[in-house]
């Protein structure tokens, strides 16, 4: 089976936060664990969401929902080592796009992981998929369109 690889241009990345692994993200191979990465990767997602004044959902009903992930493990990370999390965005079509992230490891450089969200806007009120706003493809003016 082939392998999985990301690769994300370096000028689509919006936001950045650090987060700290938890002695709890530990698994048994004493590094940091698959389901740990992929809560602290929803974590940044929505701190880059509320950083750039999006509501997961509205009080129309109207917001988005993840529709894949995708993540390439680099490196490992252990307990206490800080991680940055590099998002942005790409690919963005009628309904949604790709939210994208690079977690590296700012003491020594090392690239931890990469991973891509897709998205799309889904009105939770009818269950169906809606058009990506204006306001907010607006935020993003370098994002490639597709479709």
């Amino acid at each position: 089976m082939a392998r999985l690889t990301l690769d994300f241009p370096d000028d689509q990345y919006y936001f950045s936060t650090q987060l700290t692994v938890r002695h709890t993200d530990i698994n048994a191979a004493n590094h940091l664990g698959n389901d740990s990465m992929v809560s602290m990767i929803s974590e940044a997602r929505a701190q880059f969401l509320a950083e750039f004044g999006v509501q997961e959902m509205d009080s129309s009903g109207a917001g988005i929902i993840v529709t894949d992930l995708a993540t390439a493990y680099r490196a490992e990370a252990h307990a206490r080592d800080h991680l940055l999390f590099e998002v942005g965005v790409m690919d963005f079509n009628r309904y949604g796009g790709d939210i994208t992230f690079r977690v590296t490891r700012p003491r020594d450089s090392t690239l931890v992981a990469m991973a891509k969200y897709g998205f799309v806007f889904f009105n939770y009120r009818t269950g169906e998929v809606a058009p990506m706003p204006a306001a907010f493809a607006a935020k993003f003016p370098r994002v490639n369109r597709i479709g």
